[in-house]
């Protein structure tokens, strides 16, 4: 019984993506029937320039904004777990408050910021509002790990004449690894499948590909969009894959 509910749980999440790849190589354009097997949506991907630079905005907002929310968030949670300050538990509580928010609030209170400093919407307001909503489930999740962690033993590296670098380098630094990729990609698929708040700070020159395919979907799904997806999919799965025999070998 618990074999047929978990087969029954994965296959309606997988079920979905599996279904979007196999279509990718449908020599039908406009129908749902299979009409063959075909490679002519990835070759036509490959010369539509305007689809392949979006993709190549969202990876790059993506992998710039996730690098700077996991250091951000690293030193955001050692600083709450290991000092006491006064506001601290209202900082705390103001993470949370950030993570339950509406995307829609952060979005326009966002433009607002943005159009009051005068920043031209770009690489820079997406740079900074990626980071924004990706920064808090950074903090939470080393904070989840430190949660664990044995305090004793910075102090009994610190008796023994380390100094704080020295036992962030080799003490905590290696135990929370696991949090920092697992944040990490976190906020790399935050950033990649963000919709509503990068349609707020984004400008006509910088496009990125979710908003890119929500507004090529209202005028029907292409195949070529479902090939890209679907290179997406095989791409995120490789990072996942690759982080768990990264941390395997940490281990």
């Amino acid at each position: 019984m618990r074999k047929l509910y978990a087969s029954f749980i994965y296959a309606l999440l997988y079920a979905p993506i599996i279904v979007l790849i196999v279509y990718s190589f449908n020599a039908s354009k406009y129908s749902v029937a299979w009409k063959g097997f075909t490679l002519d949506w990835y070759t036509k991907l490959l010369e539509n320039d305007s689809l392949l630079e979006a993709a190549w905005h969202s990876v790059q907002i993506a992998l710039t904004s996730a690098s700077a929310a996991t250091i951000l968030g690293a030193f955001g949670a050692l600083v709450l777990h290991r000092y006491r300050f006064f506001g601290r538990k209202f900082l705390h509580g103001l993470i949370y408050v950030l993570i339950m928010s509406p995307e829609i609030v952060m979005g326009i209170s966002l433009l607002m910021l943005f159009v009051f400093l005068s920043l031209p919407l770009g690489f820079m307001s997406l740079f900074i509002a990626h980071v924004t909503f990706s920064l808090p489930f950074v903090v939470v999740t080393v904070l989840a790990r430190l949660s664990g962690f044995d305090a004793n033993i910075i102090e009994a590296a610190k008796d023994l004449g380390a100094s704080e670098w020295i036992a962030f380098k080799s003490i905590i630094l290696p135990n929370i690894i696991p949090a920092l990729v697992a944040g990490f990609l976190l906020s790399f698929t935050l950033s990649l499948d963000d919709v509503i708040i990068s349609f707020f700070v984004t400008g006509p020159d910088y496009e990125i590909l979710p908003l890119k395919i929500y507004s090529m979907v209202r005028l029907g799904v292409k195949p070529e969009i479902n090939a890209l997806c679907a290179i997406m999919f095989l791409f995120t799965l490789f990072m996942v894959i690759s982080s768990q025999i990264l941390i395997k070998e940490k281990r």
